[in-house]
């Protein structure tokens, strides 16, 4: 799939956004706030650069992650099923949904404490520690990317919207999706066989990291998928449907997918970076300029109860719209 010609014309203008259909972005540089304001408004999605987090704790976590997804099925079943937090494998969510997947869901204070993860033994506190070591760095570099964002849009404060996954009461929550690898992905006709079902993430922005594994794709605004190019020493981070409510609809939340379409295996290790239960979430004043409110006020509660009785592909925004948001 390739970018269509509109878009590629829209980002050309600058070295930091390539000719690939998506934004990268460098951390580094003094304009970034405004490209990353301009990456949320045209995609919700963008790759990063010298985002500060080391390649040793993104290692450490992956080695441990593989350990456990290389062993036995019916000893990984001992820390599932998920409910929501622990293993899954296939069946995503309660709804019928499901993929070429095996995944790890956990809370992003995860303790090794769980009687699920006693499967782990005396290695129970290493995995947590990996865990924690890399949420720490990465939660850091969420939080630092929204309050660029904050200055972007010329918003105070600068951490209106950090804020909520400061809190101590955030609901945030970590993901590592194992897609095994498949050589026989190809069905009849052409289609790739699903790793994971096209979808928006609700919450306010997601930090995804995966091996040298293709499989990950987005819609654009035209409706067109474009396939993602891996890369493992970088991140990507994808618009939230919180964010997208905060800012009115000025920032869209990214559909995307995964499918199993290589001959490797795909690991991938996702923060879902979320408000605290209780946060009611709207359109910020300061973002209106005398305009509607597109969406009705909710409570992150509401929401994330109203998207686990979803599917995946449904327009979970949908609900709690006022007007058909643009």
């Amino acid at each position: 799939m390739v970018l269509s010609k509109p878009a590629i014309e829209q980002f050309s203008v600058t070295t930091l956004f390539p000719n690939s259909g998506y934004p990268l972005i460098d951390l580094s540089k003094p304009d970034s706030q405004s490209w990353l304001v301009k990456a949320c408004e045209e995609v919700g999605f963008f790759k990063v650069i010298n985002h500060g987090v080391s390649f040793e704790s993104v290692a450490r976590l992956e080695s441990e992650a593989i350990k456990f997804f290389s062993l036995p099925l019916s000893s990984k079943q001992k820390a599932g099923p998920p409910d929501p937090f622990g293993y899954g494998n296939k069946q995503i969510g309660r709804n019928g949904d499901v993929g070429w997947v095996e995944y790890l869901l956990l809370t992003a204070d995860f303790q090794s404490d769980d009687q699920k993860f006693a499967i782990f033994g005396e290695a129970a506190d290493k995995f947590r520690c990996v865990v924690n070591e890399y949420l720490s760095a990465v939660k850091k570099m969420a939080c630092e990317i929204l309050e660029m964002l904050a200055d972007g849009l010329k918003i105070q404060p600068r951490n209106v919207f950090s804020k909520l996954l400061m809190d101590e009461q955030s609901d945030s929550i970590f993901r590592l999706n194992y897609y095994p690898a498949r050589p026989d992905v190809l069905e009849p006709g052409g289609r790739n066989t699903i790793g994971f079902g096209e979808h928006t993430d609700p919450q306010i922005i997601s930090v995804l990291r995966s091996n040298n594994s293709s499989g990950l794709q987005i819609s654009l605004k035209d409706g067109n998928w474009i396939s993602i190019p891996p890369d493992q020493y970088s991140f990507f981070i994808n618009v939230g449907d919180s964010l997208q409510v905060m800012t009115n609809g000025r920032f869209k939340s990214v559909r995307h997918r995964v499918v199993a379409n290589s001959l490797t295996s795909r690991l991938s290790m996702i923060y879902f970076g979320g408000p605290p239960l209780s946060e009611k979430i709207s359109p910020l004043p300061s973002l209106m300029d005398g305009k509607n409110s597109l969406y009705k006020e909710f409570t992150w509660f509401e929401y994330k109860r109203s998207v686990y009785n979803s599917r995946l592909d449904d327009n979970r925004l949908g609900l709690f719209e006022k007007i058909a948001a643009s």
